[in-house]
């Protein structure tokens, strides 16, 4: 408790520097592909603590690191952000990241989740939901239980294109191989219920609806579900169980959102202390209640009834999200091949 009581105060004065910064660091150039509403806390906090003005810029993620790319030298960004973890590392590889050197961010968040020039935010599971008068939640305790020939007709999902699937399906040939990646990805096609459209929360909804018996989501459309109001969302909710995959394995599958500082930062030092904000607890914190996330720093506290309600106890990945990009076009090889788009 100590520790944690010292890496709170070390976090929550790195971003109270604001008063010390040159003049030039009186702004920060943001470049992100997060579009959540909810975020505006996030910029509003830090400017109230640190006098940091943000500049946004909100785009998809291709269009941004294009433009990152067009701009060079004279790129007005500071840091960019964005959701997935293999296209964090794609964008790192373009070489737009600067190494940030900052003990606070290395000693808030867990190896696994950084790199030296980029750092996961929060995260959220790749997990299974299942009808709960269709399918029992024994057939489906690991991912490659969604390929057995008894879940014939009853699986969906989105598109095999989508990083979320195609991070999955990285992470599965670091762990089980090409090949039998492959031989799942195939499996998984023969027992889909439709073909893939939508996003997560169409699957979910489906399964509640019985169209699909079971479905590959990401946990937090499922806890905004879990939290709704609307009599729809409830009746679905009500239906469906879920499971946390690969428990007595690799554990759950994690994607992030994250980000790093450009090396063309023309605010250097307002860029980390963007940075460290995001791992202070107040941030983390937010990240978990106000978008349905987990924080990646030990000992915030959640207090989220969408979240509860999937459970708290287990088991993540500790794969390292840096290589993720490492397989993830070998991913979409097997996905095309076996016929996942």
């Amino acid at each position: 408790m100590t520790k944690l009581k010292t890496l709170a105060a070390l976090l929550a004065a790195s971003v109270t520097l604001g008063n010390t910064a040159l003049a030039a660091d009186t702004e920060l150039n943001l470049y992100t592909a997060r579009h959540y509403q909810t975020d505006e806390a996030l910029y509003s906090n830090f400017t109230a603590r640190t006098g940091i003005k943000i500049n946004r810029i909100e785009g998809k993620e291709e269009e941004l690191l294009e433009r990152i790319r067009n701009e060079g030298k004279n790129s007005p960004a500071d840091v960019f952000i964005t959701v997935d973890a293999a296209r964090l590392a794609a964008a790192d590889q373009y070489g737009i990241f600067a190494d940030v050197d900052s003990p606070a961010l290395k000693a808030a968040i867990p190896a696994h989740l950084h790199t030296n020039r980029w750092f996961a935010f929060s995260t959220r599971a790749r997990v299974i939901v299942y009808n709960k008068l269709d399918v029992k939640a024994d057939q489906v305790r690991n991912y490659e239980d969604l390929a057995k020939p008894e879940l014939k007709g009853k699986v969906c999902t989105r598109s095999g294109n989508h990083p979320y699937n195609l991070s999955l399906g990285s992470a599965l040939i670091q762990h089980i191989g090409a090949a039998k990646t492959e031989e799942w990805a195939r499996g998984l096609v023969a027992n889909f219920a439709r073909a893939p459209k939508g996003g997560d929360t169409d699957q979910i909804k489906a399964v509640g609806a019985g169209e699909c018996g079971v479905a590959l989501v990401n946990s937090y459309y499922l806890a905004r579900m879990f939290k709704s109001t609307k009599p729809e969302d409830q009746k679905a909710v009500e239906r469906i169980g879920v499971v946390w995959p690969n428990q007595s394995s690799f554990g759950a599958h994690i994607n992030i959102s994250g980000g790093g500082m450009l090396k063309t930062a023309p605010h250097k030092e307002a860029a980390v202390k963007f940075l460290e904000y995001l791992a202070s607890p107040e941030a983390q914190d937010y990240f978990a209640n106000g978008n349905n996330e987990w924080p990646v720093v030990a000992g915030v506290k959640v207090s989220n009834r969408g979240l509860d309600a999937m459970g708290k106890n287990f088991k993540t990945d500790t794969l390292p999200v840096g290589k993720l990009a490492d397989t993830v076009i070998e991913a979409q090889k097997i996905y095309d091949r076996a016929g996942f788009r």
